[in-house]
């Protein structure tokens, strides 16, 4: 069966550097878009990265470009999101989701989730 599972998360501190991880089994994890959402205390869920199968394309919204990065690793079956400049605003809950379609058509619509890794900036 589909599993996702994040992990990385921990405290740091604002204008700090975080990556987290996401370890994928149970499908072909190269024939699929993979997003970062996150959820912060009290809000609702938040799309801020997706990246196609092969890693060349990727999305971001506007409120982290320039300071984190999505990546994959299709050999390990693992989806990254490098965090730079944090600030206490990105505190959530970061989960990692699959594009309900596979292919090289971004849907933006997301069928499985993993159970998300707690990532906290504050000093």
């Amino acid at each position: 069966q589909v599993q996702l599972v994040e992990s990385g998360g921990t405290l740091v501190q604002p204008g700090g550097s975080l990556r987290v991880s996401c370890a994928a089994s149970g499908f072909t994890f190269s024939g699929y878009f993979m997003s970062w959402v996150r959820q912060a205390p009290g809000e609702g869920l938040e799309w801020i990265a997706a990246v196609n199968g092969r890693g060349v394309t990727t999305y971001y919204v506007d409120s982290v470009k320039g300071r984190f990065t999505i990546s994959r690793d299709n050999a390990k079956n693992t989806l990254y999101l490098q965090m730079n400049s944090l600030k206490p605003e990105d505190t959530a809950l970061y989960y990692c989701a699959r594009d309900r379609r596979p292919g090289n058509q971004w849907v933006a619509e997301f069928d499985y989730w993993g159970q998300g890794t707690q990532v906290t900036v504050s000093s």
